[in-house]
């Protein structure tokens, strides 16, 4: 897949998104699937992200750079009315200097992210510290906050079908076991979980046995006498949007005890 493609396809949407936003005048409006954010916050939160993994990737780093160094992230002299986190949400306008900002590390890390060897060893927050890393999660995250942006001013367009089942299985073998060790997520006791996509064949059982998240993938007939405590159906977008926590399980179907859907959340903590 060619995930820098995808990146770049999703953030000129982003972009035009947070345009539109911009045209509603002096308040920034909020980010439903965001709760907590304006667009000028979902702003500074993706253009934050990308000085970050612009860093690691140009300068090859093997160890994180210090999140808290602001020179990190390239910020203009005058930071009147910038969507600072602490003060989130940050309902002054969209400013022209933001998205600017936006734009200028928008078009660096995808540069750098083309140019570099997917095979080419950096740090990341994962047991793959490589480029290609950074390539894949990078284009899940641009995918998953255009969604966002445009929930704030219109209808949003679901993923792209390919990233969104691509994110789904990410969310499996990467997000999940993360978001688990980082936020000291209690122990499976064995519960078992379907997701069936129902615009492609691929179907996702995944179980909690202590620490663990054990994943097996195949395919709808292969799979239908499998065990499962719990099954959510739907396009690949909607799961996908699920398990990142910005769509309810009762917009896709349901089966099973669905309070396992709120069960969810709690062995994999949203980010």
């Amino acid at each position: 897949m060619d995930y820098v493609a995808h990146m770049h396809r999703e953030l000129v949407d982003f972009q035009a998104a947070v345009a539109r936003a911009a045209e509603q005048g002096d308040v920034a409006p909020l980010v439903p699937s965001c709760p907590g954010w304006s667009v000028s916050d979902l702003v500074g939160h993706l253009g934050g992200v990308h000085r970050y993994v612009g860093r690691v990737v140009r300068d090859r780093l093997l160890e994180p750079p210090d999140p808290d160094d602001l020179r990190l992230y390239d910020l203009p002299d005058d930071l009147a009315g910038w969507p600072m986190p602490e003060t989130a949400p940050n309902r002054g306008p969209v400013t022209p200097a933001l998205t600017t900002w936006f734009a200028e590390g928008a078009e660096t890390v995808v540069a750098l992210l083309r140019e570099r060897d997917p095979a080419e060893k950096v740090w990341t927050w994962s047991r793959e510290q490589s480029v290609g890393f950074w390539r894949r999660m990078q284009a899940i995250e641009a995918a998953v906050h255009r969604w966002d942006a445009q929930c704030a001013v219109e209808a949003p367009a679901p993923l792209d079908p390919e990233l969104a089942r691509d994110a789904v299985t990410q969310t499996f073998e990467v997000m999940a076991p993360r978001r688990r060790a980082s936020q000291e997520a209690p122990p499976g006791s064995g519960e078992c979980y379907r997701f069936r996509r129902t615009d492609g064949p691929e179907v996702w059982t995944v179980r909690f046995e202590d620490d663990d998240v054990r994943l097996s993938v195949g395919e709808a007939e292969a799979d239908a006498d499998a065990d499962a405590d719990a099954e959510l159906r739907g396009p690949a977008s909607e799961l996908a949007l699920f398990l990142w926590h910005r769509m309810p399980a009762r917009r896709l179907t349901m089966t099973g005890d669905p309070s396992l859907f709120e069960r969810y959340f709690v062995l994999v903590p949203p980010v």
